[in-house]
């Protein structure tokens, strides 16, 4: 009866495993393995005692513990040899590629307009989300928020959440999907969509990550060809029509059982499952992430901790990457993975930052000494201190060719009070505004203060006019003075500067004729870069 039962048991409770586990079959991943270490075991107490011959020629029970060692073995001993990066630290380094080293930040990186800056992160779209489900009482008790993932629709910036289910009992009512999508610009925490229509037609999120049965998406993918494939990173990404599909990373193990590297992606219609796959080459522009930035960051350390091979104890000319990874879009509408690089045991300096593409892992190290993310928050909340503000995750922009960290400032209950620019050569380099402007002003005035100007040879637009100021006046702020100028051409701008800038500029009066020297921006508010007043002769 035991035997009965064992050869019921065995495959039931492995065919168990795999439809709710869902684990790789392929060389080189672990889990199935472990699932059948636990089955044997399991196999082998129920035929235990079976007969009265004893253990040694119990046949019956050895088979199942042959199986459970021949697993432990593979799981454990296998990988000593063909993973363990003493034998392997070439391989582990090589990894990433070719890391490119590069002085001009402005070539991949351009110069972005305030408008485009980011000013809504993720928390901030979490909070500005539930707001949309908390209005739609009906909505809120159906669905609730899955993780937003900013992203390029249209060249704006965008965080995309889907609508998801909240239990089992819920994907059981409503079978066809959640309805839509929340979609939040990154730059305007006012633009605030809740998308259930594309081109006339009602969307559904059929496919999602927390479904039941074989509306998993993995479960969908897992039983649709991927079995034995390694597939990462669900995230979901709306193309340029608004269309909702999750885009999924397809990765292979290089290096035994380690050294994941991504060799396609996956995409897949949320309300169809159409599945369809692409190598790197071939990747839809629509996509913005390809390798996942765990990925990165593990190829970075390793490439990192190796420079020198295993044996290297005294950490001779070891790099890390410094905690955290952010997503900056460079000047050719791709996107990068940012993360500065530091020698280990340093705290917060670090040694240049890295930009890798999240689509063909291209990644270029620039040689610029400066603070870490975290130095950068503690300097720029110091501004504050008295406030109790406390900063985001800083995100990377040229700001007239300067590597500058742009981060809010929030109170307590995660709103947004003010902005702050920090310079990632130097953190004492602080700019504080309650809005982007203002922030990017006091920033100006901290570097004109210091005595740094554009990064030589970088190619920042910048204009010059000279005219009569029709009006001036001036604005105290946060113990800063600003001058507004309204000049005689062009006369649909304000300029904005400070004695910083010009000593001349507190001096200025209606009517005297002045060359202001300013960065090309769309707004009617500028910036003062340079400023001369033709009125008043100083002696140089």
């Amino acid at each position: 009866m035991r035997v009965v039962i064992a050869l019921i048991i065995f495959p039931l409770l492995t065919a168990l495993s795999i439809y709710m586990f869902l684990p790789t079959l392929a060389y080189g991943f672990t889990g199935f393995s472990i699932y059948l270490v636990v089955i044997s075991i399991i196999t082998a107490g129920i035929l235990v005692g079976n007969t009265k011959k004893g253990l040694k020629k119990n046949y019956l029970v050895w088979f199942p513990l042959s199986v459970a060692l021949l697993c432990i073995i593979y799981v454990i001993i296998f990988p000593i040899f063909t993973t363990w990066a003493m034998f392997h630290s070439e391989a582990y380094r090589n990894l990433i590629g070719e890391v490119k080293v590069s002085d001009d930040f402005s070539k991949r990186v351009a110069p972005i307009s305030n408008e485009k800056i980011r000013v809504v992160d993720q928390a901030v779209a979490r909070r500005l989300g539930d707001k949309v489900l908390g209005s739609n009482p009906a909505l809120g008790s159906q669905a609730k928020l899955g993780d937003f993932i900013i992203q390029k629709v249209n060249d704006q910036l965008y965080w995309v959440a889907p609508l998801l289910h909240t239990g089992y009992f819920k994907w059981m009512n409503n079978r066809e999907g959640t309805t839509g999508y929340v979609m939040i610009s990154a730059t305007n925490e006012r633009d605030v969509k809740l998308v259930q229509e594309v081109e006339g037609k009602l969307v559904r999120i059929k496919y999602q990550t927390g479904a039941y049965g074989m509306d998993r998406l993995r479960r969908h993918l897992y039983f649709n060809g991927y079995m034995s494939r390694g597939i990462t990173d669900f995230t979901l990404e709306i193309d340029d029509k608004g269309i909702p599909y999750w885009v999924v990373t397809i990765y292979e193990k290089k290096i035994g059982f380690g050294g994941a590297d991504v060799t396609g992606v996956l995409t897949v219609h949320a309300q169809t499952g159409e599945i369809k796959e692409y190598t790197l080459d071939k990747i839809p522009e629509w996509i913005d992430r390809v390798q996942p930035h765990e990925f990165i960051e593990s190829q970075l350390d390793n490439w990192g901790e190796y420079v020198k091979g295993y044996w290297n104890f005294a950490n001779e000319g070891k790099l890390m990457t410094t905690p955290g990874t952010s997503l900056v879009y460079g000047s050719d509408n791709k996107a990068y993975w940012y993360t500065g690089m530091t020698s280990v045991g340093s705290d917060e300096g670090t040694v240049g930052f890295v930009l890798v593409d999240t689509r063909t892992k291209e990644a270029v190290w620039y040689k610029q000494t400066g603070a870490t993310e975290q130095a950068a928050q503690q300097s720029a909340m110091g501004k504050v201190q008295e406030k109790g503000y406390f900063a985001s995750f800083p995100i990377t922009y040229n700001i007239n060719g300067i590597p500058t960290y742009v981060m809010s400032l929030k109170d307590n209950a995660g709103l947004v009070k003010m902005m702050a620019m920090v310079s990632v050569e130097d953190y004492t380099i602080v700019g504080i505004g309650n809005n982007i402007n203002e922030a990017l002003r006091d920033y100006k005035n901290a570097l004109n203060s210091k005595g740094v100007t554009n990064i030589p040879g970088n190619e920042t637009n910048s204009f010059q006019t000279t005219a009569k100021v029709l009006r001036v006046s001036r604005d105290i702020r946060n113990g800063n003075t600003d001058y507004y100028l309204l000049l005689q051409k062009p006369n649909n701008k304000i300029f904005i500067g400070s004695s910083i800038i010009s000593s001349e500029i507190p001096l200025t009066e209606v009517g005297d004729s002045v060359l202001v020297k300013y960065d090309e921006q769309n707004g009617e508010i500028i910036n003062i870069i340079g400023f001369d007043n033709l009125n008043i002769n100083l002696k140089k």
